[in-house]
């Protein structure tokens, strides 16, 4: 499964950055985030309940961060263990620039998914796939108190 996206933050590329490593401002963009905190300088741990409608799992989770040049690109790398409904693996990459006074955002991911999860839908997990991504950048936005405009989908 393949998504991204292009998104215009009204905001310098420095605050942008900054946000995207707040474990705080993290935690409010993430649906069902019940934690999250760094491990060292390049790891993360979290803890996220995910709703599949009839059963709502908590999936624990670690995201490594590499090819990192600070404030304009990254490599975000996630794992996430949902227990008997399996494993789900994802890898992004985010880089920024400058748009005059505002940051332009450009997200390319791909990952799956396999055991109890996929039995619960790959048309549902990759049809709303897209939706999460744009409101997870919304949300950091609302955290930031700026705005944030999807521009056309990767």
């Amino acid at each position: 499964m393949q998504f991204g996206g292009t998104y215009r933050f009204n905001a310098p590329r420095e605050a942008v950055w900054a946000a995207l490593n707040s474990t705080a401002i993290l935690e409010a963009a993430i649906p069902g985030c019940r934690r999250i905190e760094w491990t060292s300088p390049t790891t993360l741990e979290c803890e996220i309940q995910v709703n599949f409608g009839v059963i709502s799992p908590v999936f624990m989770g670690d995201l490594t961060l590499s090819d990192v040049t600070p404030a304009v690109v990254y490599t975000l790398s996630g794992r996430g263990r949902g227990g008997m409904l399996g494993k789900a693996e994802a890898k992004a990459d985010i880089a920024l620039a400058d748009a005059g006074a505002d940051t332009i955002l450009t997200f390319t991911a791909h990952g799956g998914a396999d055991g109890g999860i996929m039995k619960l839908g790959r048309a549902l997990l990759g049809s709303s796939a897209q939706k999460v991504i744009d409101g997870f950048f919304l949300r950091i936005g609302r955290a930031m108190a700026i705005e944030v405009t999807p521009l056309t989908p990767v």
